[in-house]
């Protein structure tokens, strides 16, 4: 898989901080849902149908960035802006602006999908936006009271660390100077072995989506739930 430049993955950190197998449910969704399309661009899942004021761009999901970010470059400045997520459906958004150094047109945050739940199947590129609670089978699940979270077992050590779908990394640990390095991982009872690391200044540890997608991943912001499916769909590497 391919790494972003440290200037891009830098640009990232800084905002966040600021037909086989069938879905790992027991029934089908019930109530209103959006199917969102995406690519996985640069280890990136990248919006390929959202428009914000009628216009496409590069629109990044960023899961445990709180707000949504627009670049200044992107569209005049205004108090709030249209985001159309379907054809029927517009959704109010009043991002912070920020430069996002080419990255991306625009990260959408966690504040979009309050009280709701996303979930993302990287095997088919398809993010849903689900009104109603969801009733899985077969996932395990991590509660968390602000960034969803999941626990991550680094050389047979527990921790705590942010699911950033924002990050185009495996695993970003904390250390006071910036470097890189091996750890042996483990994931939702997933052992991927020897895995190269960032490490860098940060206060909690950071999943990125080259881990991420491994997995089928549901973030409830209700109720505060994460999600992880081992999927099988997805072959072991």
């Amino acid at each position: 898989m391919r790494i972003l430049s440290k200037s891009t993955a830098v640009v990232l950190a800084i905002v966040a901080c600021s037909c086989g197998s069938a879905v790992p449910w027991r029934n089908e969704p019930i109530g209103e849902e959006v199917n969102l399309a995406f690519t996985l661009e640069r280890n990136l899942v990248e919006f390929s149908t959202i428009t914000i004021d009628g216009r496409r761009g590069r629109f990044i999901l960023g899961s445990a960035t709180p707000r949504s970010v627009v670049d200044p470059a992107f569209v005049p400045p205004r108090s709030q802006h249209a985001m159309q997520i379907s054809a029927k459906q517009t959704v109010a958004l009043a991002p912070s602006r920020t430069s996002l150094g080419g990255v991306a047109d625009a990260i959408i945050g966690a504040e979009v999908w309050a009280g709701r739940t996303i979930a993302i199947d990287y095997r088919t590129g398809i993010v849903t936006y689900q009104k109603d609670q969801i009733e899985p089978a077969q996932m395990k699940f991590y509660r968390f009271q602000a960034e969803p979270m999941v626990e991550v077992v680094v050389d047979g050590k527990a921790i705590n660390a942010i699911v950033d779908t924002a990050s185009p990394d495996t695993l970003v640990l904390p250390a006071a100077q910036p470097s890189r390095g091996s750890a042996n991982v483990r994931v939702a009872d997933v052992n991927f072995g020897p895995v190269d690391v960032r490490y860098a200044n940060v206060s909690h540890a950071r999943i990125g989506n080259r881990l991420l997608q491994r997995f089928f991943v549901s973030i409830d912001y209700g109720r505060r739930l994460v999600g992880l499916w081992n999927d099988p769909r997805v072959p072991a590497s």
